[in-house]
Formats: C-alpha cells, sequence, structure tokens
C-alpha cells in the first residue's frame, strides 16, 4: 500500500500501533530517480536546441572574426555534453585501458574538431549521449521491476500449531501444515483453502488485475495478497517447491549474472 504525506514520522507511528510488523519503505529514493531523469530530459533537449540554432546561424558564426563566435556556440555544447565521457577516458587511459568507447568518441569528435568540423564533432557527442540516456532509462525500469518481483517473497507465514499462532519463516512449515492469512497478508507457501473465503490480489504472479475469489477446496499459490476475508490453507508444497519460490530464484540468478 502507498500512502501519500507530510508527516511520515506520524503516519509511521500510527501504523506501527495497529501492527508492529509492518514494514514502511520512503519513496525518496524513487522520486530523486525520477528528478534526475527529468533534468536529464531537459538537459538533453537544450543541448539539442542550442545545436540546431547553431547549425542554422553556422555561416553568421563563421563569419565572426577569428570564428569567435563559432568556437564559443560549439564548442560550450561540445563540454556540456560530452565532458563526463572526455573525463572517463582520460581516467580510463591512466589507468591503462585505453580502447573503449569514451576513448574512441573522444578521439573521433576531437579529430572532427582539428578539420574544423565542429556541428558534426558536436552533434556525434550529443546522440551518443542521448542514446545513453535511454540505456540508462530501460535499466532504471528493469531494476524497478526486478525490485517490485523482489517483493512479492512472503516474509513469514502464521502457522496453526493446536490453539495458537506462531510466526516462522515460510522455510520451516512443512507439507500438511495448517497456516492461517490475514486480510491484507502475503500468501506464504502454496496450498488448499480449508477454511474462510476471500478475494485475492493475484497480478504480481499473473499479471490480471482482477481480484480472484477463492473458497474451501480451492488451491492458492504463495505470492498472492489476501485482499478480504481470513482463510485456513493446507500447505501442499514446501516453500522451496513453490511457484514463487522459482520466480524468485529465476530473477536473483538473472540479477548476479548481469552484476
Amino acid at each position: 500500500m502507498k500512502v501519500d504525506t507530510d508527516d511520515l514520522e506520524k503516519v509511521k507511528k500510527k501504523i506501527k500501533e495497529i501492527e508492529a510488523d509492518v514494514e514502511i519503505i520512503d519513496d525518496e529514493n524513487e522520486d530523486e530517480e525520477k528528478f534526475s531523469i527529468k533534468k536529464e530530459l531537459v538537459k538533453i533537449f537544450s543541448i539539442i536546441s542550442i545545436l540546431v540554432v547553431g547549425i542554422i546561424y553556422k555561416d553568421y558564426l563563421h563569419s565572426t572574426p577569428y570564428h569567435a563566435a563559432e568556437y564559443f556556440v560549439f564548442v560550450t555544447i561540445y563540454l556540456l555534453s560530452g565532458w563526463k565521457i572526455l573525463l572517463s577516458a582520460g581516467k580510463n587511459i591512466i589507468r591503462g585501458q585505453v580502447f573503449d568507447e569514451n576513448f574512441l568518441m573522444s578521439i573521433a569528435t576531437l579529430g572532427a574538431f582539428a578539420i574544423h568540423e565542429m556541428p558534426e564533432a558536436v552533434a556525434v557527442m550529443v546522440f551518443f549521449n542521448v542514446g545513453e540516456f535511454f540505456q540508462d532509462l530501460a535499466l532504471s525500469r528493469s531494476r524497478r521491476s526486478i525490485k517490485s518481483l523482489l517483493e512479492i517473497r512472503p516474509d513469514y507465514a502464521n502457522l496453526l500449531s493446536k490453539d495458537e499462532i506462531k510466526k516462522v519463516s515460510p522455510e520451516d512449515v512443512l507439507i500438511g501444515n495448517e497456516i492461517l492469512i490475514k486480510p491484507g497478508e502475503k500468501i506464504p507457501l502454496d496450498g488448499e483453502v480449508i477454511e474462510g473465503n476471500s478475494m485475492l490480489d493475484t497480478s504480481a504472479l499473473t499479471g490480471e488485475s482482477v481480484p480472484r475469489a477463492v473458497k474451501e477446496g480451492e488451491s492458492v499459490m504463495a505470492g498472492m495478497i489476501n485482499k478480504s476475508g481470513t482463510l485456513t490453507v493446507k500447505v501442499t508444497k514446501l516453500f522451496g517447491e513453490s511457484s514463487i519460490a522459482k520466480i524468485l530464484d529465476l530473477v536473483e540468478n538473472a540479477t548476479a549474472k548481469k552484476a
């Protein structure tokens, strides 16, 4: 659940009074990332706009004494769009890593400046930055998707033991054990409903936005979220054999390989 508030500490205190085990996550990092993307977009569009104006008035800029205006406009745009690449190329040369993409881009564009093809040099650097921006955007979306997948992992199971309820790790629950799922909780293991009925949010597993109704005798899967009634479920699979565990293993392995 997401809550928008100006008094986060007050909300945290109230939630802890109702349910002490609820985890509260601040969206500040996500907001910073969104701001960074918007800032980068503004920068790219500004640089492209100045570049277009510079190309349109190239002859006029070239006609100034010593081509001063031309150098000022295009060198400024070049440094605004390419200073990080030039800096990375310099650092990599010091480390002995010469022939990377930053070095090649720097050599190509500086060579274009050397033969007085300044608009071409700047355009190459600008569009390289545009490509890098879209690559970073795609990676950011992938990270968010992976994060949302990892968040569906159940943290605990309410194990029914005689006349008491024990909060245990899903890995400690055996086949045949009975667990209790309260409204708002994730279903921790695959099983069969033996008591109660409810609506389940299955979007994390199936992508289906419409809640699914379940009643006694029907099966449920780990990772689904109980929306309304309280359910008693008889476990039919160990956590390691559940669908959610297999999905999480695939995601974690893929993330480890990319890292």
